[in-house]
C-alpha cells in the first residue's frame, strides 16, 4: 500500500479516535444532570458513570499499549474504536442507571483498547523526527472537541435528551474501525514477540485503580483514613510492581523506557502540566459562576481564548520542537503555564474580561505547547517496539493530572473560604513549576538526540531492546 496514504489514514484515525474520547467526556458532563432526572439515579451513582469509566482506563492503558505492540496496534484500535462505538450506543439505550453505569466501565475497557493504539499507530508510520506534527494536530483536534463538545452536548441534549449525546461516536467509530480492519499497513516488526506480563499488569493495575479511586474521592469526603489507606496501597503496589519488571524477562514496561530518566521527566511533566491545567479550570469554573455569577454559556466564552490557542498553538510548538529542540520548547510551555495560574490566582470581584481572557489564553498557549512536546519526546524516544506502552504511559499521565489537579483544589478550596481563587492556584502554580523542573532533563537542541540514544544504548546494552 502507499505509504503515503497509509500516513494521511493512520493520522485520520488516530485524530477520531482522540476525538471522540475527549467528546465523549465534555458532553457527558453536559448530559448528567439530566440523565439523573430521568433515570430517578441518586448524584453518587450518576458519579459512577465517570468513576468507573475512569478507573477501567487508567488501570489497563498500559497493558492494552503492550498489546498493541505485541499484536498490532492497528488491530488493537480497530477493536477499540468498535468496541468504544458499540458501547456508546448501547448506553444511549439504557434503561437504568445500573445498565448506564456497566457499559461506562465496559466503554472504559474499549477506550483504553484505543488511547495508546492511536499514538502507536503515529509512532509506526511516521520517523521519529516527523512526530511533532501529527501529534500537534492530534493535540488541536482534542482542544477543539473540548471546546466545541459543551456547546453540542448541550444543544443536543435540549433538543432530544440525554440519550442523543451517546450516538455522537457511534458513526465516527463504525468508519474508522472498518478501515482499520479492511487496508493493511506495513508489516509489523516481529520484535515485541515476548510475554505480556499478565502479573505487572495487574500490580500496576492495583496501584492505579487505588490512585485513581483516592484522589476521586477526595473531593467528597476531603482527606480520610481510607485516603491514607489508598495512598498506602499504591506505593506498595508501585515498589512491587517496579521490583517485578527489574527481574522478569519479559516486562510489561521494558528497560528503554522503565529505567529512562528522559521518560520519566516527559511523564512527570505531563502530570504537572495537565494537573496544573484541569485543576486551574475548575476553579476557573467556581469563580466565574459563584463569584462573578455568570451562567454556563458566559463561563464557557470566558475561557474559550485557552481552548483557542491550544488549537493553534498546538502546531506552532511542532516547528518550535523541530527548530529549537524539547529543551527549550517546553521550558517555554511551562514558563506560560506556571505564569498563567499565578496570574488566574490574582483576580477578584473586580477583574475585567480581558485580564480573565488574557489568564485563560496564556493557559492554553502553554499547555498546548507542553502537550505537543512531551508527547513527542514520550513518543520518540521509546522504541517502535514500545511504542504502545509508551502511549498507554503517556494516556496514563492524561488520566492521573487532571484528576490530581481537581482533588488537590477541591481539597484547598474546601480547607478555606472557597471564594479566594488564590490558594488553590498557588499550589497547582507550585505542581506546574515542578515541571518546569524536569523540563530541563529533556534533550537540548538538534543534533543532540544521538547522544542520548548512545547513552541509553550505553547504559542498558544494544541487547536488551534499548
Amino acid at each position: 500500500m502507499n505509504s503515503r496514504f497509509h500516513r494521511r489514514l493512520t493520522l485520520a484515525s488516530s485524530v477520531t479516535g482522540a476525538v471522540a474520547v475527549a467528546l465523549d467526556g465534555t458532553v457527558l458532563t453536559v448530559a448528567q444532570p439530566t440523565l439523573q432526572r430521568d433515570l430517578h439515579a441518586t448524584f453518587a451513582q450518576v458519579q459512577w458513570t465517570s468513576t468507573g469509566y475512569l478507573i477501567a482506563v487508567a488501570s489497563l492503558l498500559v497493558f492494552a499499549g503492550r498489546l498493541g505492540d505485541r499484536y498490532g496496534h492497528q488491530q488493537v484500535f480497530a477493536v477499540g474504536i468498535l468496541g468504544f462505538g458499540a458501547t456508546s450506543a448501547a448506553i444511549g439505550f439504557a434503561p437504568g442507571i445500573e445498565s448506564v453505569i456497566g457499559l461506562r466501565v465496559a466503554q472504559g475497557v474499549f477506550g483504553a483498547l484505543l488511547q495508546p493504539a492511536t499514538l502507536g499507530m503515529l509512532r509506526a508510520a511516521y520517523p521519529a523526527d516527523r512526530l511533532g506534527m501529527p501529534i500537534a494536530l492530534r493535540t488541536s483536534a482534542i482542544g477543539l472537541a473540548a471546546a466545541a463538545g459543551p456547546v453540542l452536548g448541550g444543544a443536543l441534549v435540549t433538543a432530544l435528551g440525554w440519550r442523543a449525546v451517546f450516538f455522537l461516536n457511534v458513526v465516527p467509530a463504525l468508519v474508522m474501525g472498518v478501515l482499520a480492519l479492511a487496508v493493511r499497513g506495513p508489516a509489523r516488526s516481529r520484535a515485541a514477540s515476548g510475554g505480556l506480563d499478565v502479573p505487572g499488569a495487574c500490580l500496576l493495575a492495583v496501584a492505579l485503580v487505588s490512585l485513581v479511586h483516592t484522589l476521586v474521592g477526595i473531593p467528597e469526603t476531603g482527606w480520610t483514613t481510607a485516603s491514607t489507606l489508598g495512598l498506602v496501597v499504591v506505593i506498595a503496589a508501585g515498589a512491587a510492581f517496579v521490583r517485578h519488571e527489574r527481574r522478569t524477562a519479559s516486562p510489561l514496561v521494558p528497560y528503554d523506557v522503565l529505567g529512562s530518566t528522559t521518560v520519566g521527566a516527559a511523564l512527570g511533566i505531563l502530570v504537572a502540566g495537565s494537573a496544573a491545567m484541569l485543576g486551574s479550570l475548575f476553579v476557573g469554573s467556581y469563580y466565574l459562576q459563584e463569584v462573578l455569577e455568570l451562567d454556563p454559556l458566559q463561563t464557557s466564552l470566558r475561557a474559550l481564548p485557552g481552548a483557542v490557542m491550544m488549537v493553534l498553538g498546538a502546531p506552532v510548538a511542532a516547528v518550535l520542537l523541530r527548530r529549537q529542540g524539547a529543551r527549550r520548547t517546553t521550558l517555554a510551555g511551562m514558563i506560560a503555564l506556571t505564569s498563567s495560574v499565578l496570574l488566574l490566582s490574582q483576580l477578584d470581584r473586580t477583574s475585567t474580561a480581558v485580564s480573565i481572557g488574557s489568564g485563560f489564553l496564556l493557559l492554553g498557549a502553554g499547555f498546548g505547547t507542553v502537550m505537543v512536546t512531551a508527547t513527542a519526546v514520550l513518543v520518540r524516544h521509546a522504541s517502535a517496539e514500545s511504542a504502545g506502552v509508551a502511549g498507554g504511559l503517556q494516556q496514563t499521565a492524561m488520566n492521573v493530572g487532571p484528576t490530581l489537579g481537581v482533588a488537590t483544589a477541591t481539597l484547598l478550596m474546601a480547607l478555606g473560604t472557597g471564594v479566594a481563587m488564590g490558594p488553590p492556584l498557588t499550589a497547582l502554580a507550585a505542581v506546574s513549576a515542578l515541571g518546569v523542573v524536569l523540563a530541563l532533563r529533556l534533550p537540548g537542541p538538534p543534533g543532540s538526540s544521538g547522544r542520548i540514544r548512545q547513552e541509553s544504548i550505553n547504559k542498558y546494552g544494544a541487547g536488551d531492546g534499548s
